[in-house]
């Protein structure tokens, strides 16, 4: 059964692990911990510089944080862009994924760096499944509408992009989302995955309660299905840039679990 936690600042283990939850940002971590290190994945139709605010919240606590650039040209070239950054990581780390970013995570989240995964409004297929499967019995909330090109990419429409991917930043931060697009080869989302990390890791998930991007049953369904700790935050798709301090409090308690189930 799901486990729901609704304070702004909460995570908790998945498969057998210790629960963690707590109301203030977190001290700087202590020398007993385990897990120290932070990989970031965005999704679709934006780039790594929307974590800036979970970036300088970790960072601040004393994490290494590594962010992943993905070139969004296929799923085989997102996930070789997040196994590269993995590669680079001297000890155990949380792998934490946006929206398509879910998808690469899941894919590459099997690598032996990989501690636990935090799934932020994120997309998350089995091993055999395609990203499009995902939507099945779903309905997309009218608000998001991409525009697909001649030459196999997709954007967000322009003049849809705040109502469907940022209703709760201000006007000038979603324009400078929308006007700094990524845009993804649709054809990713046809691609099905060899791997599903969420499997043999722990997971965790952000789910944004106002995302637009996402059908809400579909969230909670996904997030059911892979034994994820939930914690739901009023917020829009963007959660990942317009809420820092939740996600980063989540991905926190997600590397101080290992070193707690450690102890005991």
């Amino acid at each position: 059964m799901i486990k729901t936690i609704r304070t702004t600042a909460a995570a908790a283990t998945a498969a057998g692990f210790i629960g963690y939850a707590q109301a203030e940002p977190l001290q700087p971590i202590p020398d007993l911990q385990t897990v120290r290190s932070v990989v970031l994945v965005h999704g679709a139709f934006a780039d790594g510089s929307g974590w800036r605010g979970v970036y300088e919240e970790l960072a601040s606590r004393g994490y290494s944080v590594t962010i992943v650039q993905n070139p969004l040209t296929s799923l085989a070239d997102d996930v070789a862009a997040t196994r590269r950054a993995l590669d680079r990581q001297t000890g155990p780390a949380i792998l934490v994924g946006h929206s398509w970013g879910g998808t690469v995570i899941t894919e590459a989240g099997v690598h032996a760096n990989v501690a636990g995964l935090v799934y932020v409004s994120a997309l998350s297929p089995d091993a055999g499944e395609t990203t499009a499967q995902q939507y099945a019995g779903f309905t997309t909330p009218p608000e998001f509408v991409i525009d697909a090109h001649s030459d196999g990419f997709g954007f967000v429409k322009p003049e849809q992009f705040k109502a469907g991917f940022a209703a709760d930043a201000s006007d000038a931060d979603a324009a400078f989302l929308r006007d700094s697009q990524v845009p993804i080869a649709l054809s990713a989302f046809e691609t099905r995955l060899e791997n599903a990390a969420w499997r043999t890791k722990p997971s965790w998930a952000v789910i944004a309660t106002q995302d637009k991007a996402f059908d809400q049953k579909m969230l909670q369904a996904m997030a059911k299905r892979i034994g994820a700790a939930v914690t739901e935050v009023p917020a829009s798709h963007a959660v990942f840039m317009t809420r820092p301090q939740e996600v980063a409090d989540v991905i926190d308690g997600a590397a101080r679990s290992f070193s707690l189930a450690k102890a005991n």
